[in-house]
């Protein structure tokens, strides 16, 4: 049996056959034998050993005594080199650091990439209630805080393409019906927050609010993740838009900086 395409007609590609290893590693399997990698990427025992060998040389992947392999530091070098998630978290975290420290709970970062949200940064002390949410992971855009902030300030095209697709349900609180998705969207650029409630565990609700750049255009959203058994969201809002435009103003949005530093920061 031959190995299975990447999507396309014809035969895969080398740079395909990598991009497929190093996807088998995930945060519930961060480390791998030979075989396993294997069996997850679809490709031959053959392939895989000359390629997991050319990647553990370049530092992609390092193997442990046991003999599994992980994903090596030259991969965390080549992201740490990411001008938008470097850049923006190095900004971001006093404004996500004052937010914790006000409310000692999960405070997190978040940019958009496709139809999902990517974590660039997650501070959370050890009695806040436990989140799914991890710096450098992934959550779709309908479910979570930061996500409908995004997907609010999203183009159109992007966000008709998201309402268009099926919608995953975490729990039964989970939106997943467009038309009222549409409803919370327009809400969110009116009020300029979004509030999750127990959408992706029922243990938890998330406030968020977008972060401007310098031209005025959403870049980021931050939010914050408290239990959704004890917590007043409405109450939350404040700190949360306050952190956010303080972010907006340190990365030079206009609108931010025309307001005065206690005035609340609107969105229409």
């Amino acid at each position: 049996m031959g190995e299975r395409g990447a999507g396309g007609a014809g035969a895969p590609t080398v740079a395909s056959r990598l991009f497929r290893i190093l996807e088998t590693f995930a945060p519930d399997r961060p480390s791998l034998t030979l075989s396993a990698i294997s069996r997850h990427s679809g490709l031959s025992l053959t392939t895989t050993h000359r390629l997991v060998g050319e990647l553990a040389g370049w530092g992609a992947l390092e193997r442990d005594a046991d003999g599994r392999y992980r994903i090596g530091l030259r991969i965390y070098e080549l992201a740490a080199l990411t001008p938008r998630g470097t850049f923006l978290r190095q900004v971001a975290m006093p404004f996500l650091g004052d937010l914790y420290e006000a409310t000692r709970q999960n405070v997190q970062l978040g940019v958009l990439d496709g139809h999902e949200v990517v974590y660039l940064e997650r501070i959370s002390g050890r009695d806040a209630v436990p989140v799914v949410s991890r710096p450098g992971g992934r959550l779709p855009l309908h479910a979570t805080g930061v996500g409908l902030v995004l997907l609010a300030h999203a183009d159109r095209e992007l966000q008709e393409a998201v309402l268009d697709e099926p919608m995953k349900r975490f729990t039964d609180k989970t939106i997943a019906n467009p038309r009222q998705l549409r409803g919370i969207l327009a809400g969110i650029r009116k009020n300029g927050f979004a509030i999750s409630d127990r959408q992706i565990e029922l243990s938890t609700l998330s406030v968020a609010a977008p972060v401007h750049g310098d031209t005025d255009e959403v870049v980021a959203a931050l939010s914050i993740v408290v239990p959704a058994e004890t917590s007043d969201p409405i109450a939350l809002v404040p700190a949360v838009r306050a952190a956010a435009r303080g972010l907006s103003r340190a990365l030079g949005s206009p609108r931010a900086l025309a307001l005065p530093p206690t005035a609340h920061y609107e969105h229409s």
